[in-house]
């Protein structure tokens, strides 16, 4: 388990990190790697190191719930020593394959278009925050896990937080940079009166893993359908067995019979909806069901805050841009902090880092947001210019190279990257 910390004894810090999932805990390790500050990460769950990691012995389970990270993440983790730990447990894309059913256009892009070894990988959450939490526990930041922040209050030259850990007695922590990454619907934001905005899609997205009967070759499928769009990502084979992870969206009507029905029934739908490209889908995992909707925070950054993650921008998962946007803010921040000497939380400071990312935001956001809407119009003339869209990709080398970059997190300048 983590120690506690006492921040009864110790309750000045440089930053404050308010959420220690895998934005918080990623920002907190390229924070380190750039200067000495003094960093306290506040999560509400219990923090616990494991000892996998080292061991060799980290054991997955078939339901386990994944995320996607592009290169440009790769190279991020790389910048702070995690990635040759975490690549012993993920499933590299070596090509993606994007179609519209029903229409003639697809394309294919292979990690070759870009000259890279892979164009992402898929790494199961478990993993991903097992190593992240192990190399923390490495270094001298300090963590308190349990804890909620009760109260924030802007101070002359940083901010006060109240904070409750467990039963114990509120604790008074000042901070002269407070990064609040605690996930949509931010409760810290809200005790600032920073609201979210949000638009529903009007679609619920259904998450599970499942079982093939063909290998799936290292491709991650993009498949856009007259019911909203569905993803099989490759995932590392489970017993020996291959596997993917299924995103599938749906009209949310729809998505309740499918999360009513039984293993057999629901896997007979996606089969008729996906087609047999994997040969026959044979087992289904746990299902999990969310209601997508674009959220973004009215404000990013005020005098001596940052808000960061989920909190900030919260996405369609279509694209599976989210955290991989999270994690370039993260590095840009990382970045611009560097550079301010002891200024960390001055306006201009921060502005200047908002600045750096409001074209990856803006970009980032569009695609996502555009891309399922763009796909679910039934007008034949739009079907027609998307599905040339899609040929032309195809047979173009630079088109399919451009958007192979952008995808990877590449078509903007990378933080520390060139």
């Amino acid at each position: 388990m983590v120690a506690v910390t006492d921040t009864r004894a110790n309750s000045n810090y440089d930053i404050v990190i308010v959420g220690g999932g895998m934005v918080g805990i990623s920002l907190a390790l390229l924070l380190r790697a750039q200067r000495p500050w003094k960093i306290l990460v506040v999560e509400a769950q219990e923090l616990a190191v494991s000892d996998s990691p080292v061991s060799g012995a980290y054991s997955s389970s078939f339901d386990a719930r994944s995320t996607a990270l592009s290169w440009s993440s790769r190279n991020i983790y790389q910048s702070i020593a995690v990635w040759p730990q975490l690549k012993r447990h993920l499933a590299a894309i070596a090509q993606i394959h994007v179609s519209d059913r029903g229409h003639a256009g697809l394309t294919r892009i292979d990690a070759a278009d870009a000259n890279v070894d892979a164009l992402g990988y898929v790494v199961e959450n478990q993993w991903l925050g097992s190593v992240l939490l192990n190399q923390l526990a490495e270094t001298d930041i300090q963590l308190l896990g349990s804890a909620g922040v009760e109260t924030i209050v802007p101070l002359a030259a940083g901010m006060c937080l109240g904070v409750q850990q467990s039963d114990q007695d509120l604790q008074t922590i000042d901070a002269k940079l407070v990064v609040i990454a605690d996930g949509a619907g931010s409760s810290t934001s809200k005790k600032l009166g920073i609201q979210s905005q949000s638009s529903t899609y009007g679609q619920t997205g259904i998450i599970a893993n499942i079982s093939l009967e063909k290998p799936h070759g290292g491709v991650a499928y993009e498949r856009f359908t007259d019911q909203g769009p569905m993803a099989l990502l490759p995932l590392t084979d489970f017993k020996g067995r291959p596997r993917s992870a299924l995103v599938w969206t749906q009209p949310s009507e729809m998505a309740e019979s499918l999360m009513a029905a039984d293993e057999q029934s629901f896997l007979e739908q996606l089969q008729t909806r996906f087609g047999y490209r994997l040969g026959r889908f044979k087992q289904l995992g746990e299902r999990v069901a969310y209601p997508l909707a674009l959220t973004t925070a009215t404000e990013q950054m005020r005098r001596h805050l940052v808000v960061m993650g989920n909190a900030a921008h919260s996405l369609h998962p279509v694209a599976g841009q989210g955290f991989n946007l999270s994690l370039r803010d993260a590095a840009t921040l990382a970045n611009s902090l560097a550079q301010a000497g002891e200024a960390i939380g001055d306006l201009a400071v921060l502005q200047q880092y908002q600045q750096q990312q409001a074209a990856d935001q803006r970009n980032t956001v569009l695609f996502s947001d555009s891309l399922p809407k763009l796909f679910g119009l039934s007008s034949s003339v739009i079907a027609l210019g998307r599905n040339s869209g899609l040929l032309a990709m195809d047979l173009i080398p630079s088109l399919r190279n451009s958007f192979a970059r952008f995808g990877m997190g590449m078509a903007t300048r990378e933080p520390g990257h060139g």
